[in-house]
């Protein structure tokens, strides 16, 4: 019976770390694997291009909040940083299961995997921040340059980038131990929580311009 239960265990980690790198799994997809990364390429392309844009938009914006300005730019950065990152290491690792290069079809999907959780987050708490700073602009008023300072918003900033970060490692403990729960639910609870706030101050915003 514990000869039993070891074989199980290996299989469900087997299963949690490597059933997208393995024969079987790339045997089920092979069609979809010959465009997948002609796919990712565009994308990459796209994102570069346009958050690219944007950025060099938001250089010569001047009539812009710099604090408001400081988060859009924060956005784009982020959304850059997929186009480079995230998308390329999706190339790598549909590529490696082509050539079933295993290891580094792995080690790819694990950075993917690490990388794009991190982007997520970030942005997501990004569009918070930004959702709560025009909520702030129309309840301050003229109070709102003096509450809402470029020194506040870069700590703001940084601390989204640190929580991120420790989240997204955290959540390594589930993609190594599919059986502990508690960094999915972490996760789950942080996503819901900015998404509760990001849609809140939409309504408030929508309110405070209607009256």
């Amino acid at each position: 019976m514990a000869e039993l239960s070891n074989i199980t265990e290996d299989e469900n980690q087997k299963t949690s770390l490597e059933q997208s790198c393995s024969a079987e799994f790339t045997g089920v997809v092979h069609g979809e694997l010959l465009f997948l990364p002609a796919i990712n390429i565009f994308f990459s392309i796209a994102a570069f291009l346009g958050n690219s844009l944007i950025l060099v938009a938001l250089h010569k914006e001047s009539s812009l909040h710099p604090p408001s300005k400081l988060l859009y730019r924060n956005l784009a950065i982020t959304d850059l940083c997929v186009g480079i990152i995230v998308e390329p290491l999706n190339v790598v690792s549909w590529i490696s299961m082509l050539n079933e290069k295993w290891n580094i079809c792995y080690y790819a999907s694990l950075t993917t995997f690490i990388s794009g959780l991190l982007l997520c987050v970030v942005s997501l708490f990004t569009l918070t921040a930004l959702s709560v700073d025009r909520l702030l602009a129309l309840v301050l008023g003229i109070r709102y340059r003096q509450v809402v300072t470029l020194r506040r918003t870069y700590l703001i900033v940084v601390a989204m980038w640190i929580l991120s970060i420790v989240l997204a490692l955290f959540t390594l403990i589930y993609y190594w131990n599919p059986q502990s729960h508690v960094s999915s639910r972490l996760l789950g609870t942080v996503i819901i929580v900015c998404l509760f706030y990001f849609f809140f101050f939409i309504h408030k915003n929508f309110y405070h311009s209607s009256s």
